[in-house]
C-alpha cells in the first residue's frame, strides 16, 4: 500500500462542517480498500490537506467522491511521522 495526500480548497468552511468532511473520510475509505491517515488544515489559506493509505491513486479519488469531498489533487506521497 502507497501513502496519497489529498489538497483540498475548503473556502468559507466551518469547523462543523470540516469534522463532518473528517468523518465522512474516515468511514468512506475502509469500504474501497482504503484508509484514512490524518489531516491538516490551515485557517489561514484554508487549505486541506489530507493523508490516505491506499493501493493507488484511483482508489483515492474514488474514497472521495464517494465520500462527496471535494478535492483538487491526488498525489502520491511519503509519510516522514516519527
Amino acid at each position: 500500500m502507497a501513502t496519497f495526500m489529498v489538497e483540498r480548497q475548503l473556502t468559507g468552511i466551518s469547523m462543523e462542517q470540516l469534522a463532518g468532511a473528517q468523518k465522512a473520510a474516515i468511514e468512506t475509505a475502509p469500504k474501497h480498500g482504503a484508509r484514512y491517515i490524518r489531516s491538516c488544515f490551515v485557517p489561514e489559506t484554508q487549505v486541506c490537506r489530507c493523508l490516505f493509505e491506499g493501493p493507488d491513486r484511483a482508489t483515492i479519488e474514488l474514497v472521495q467522491q464517494a465520500a462527496g469531498l471535494p478535492y483538487v489533487s491526488v498525489v502520491e506521497a511519503l509519510d516522514l511521522a516519527p
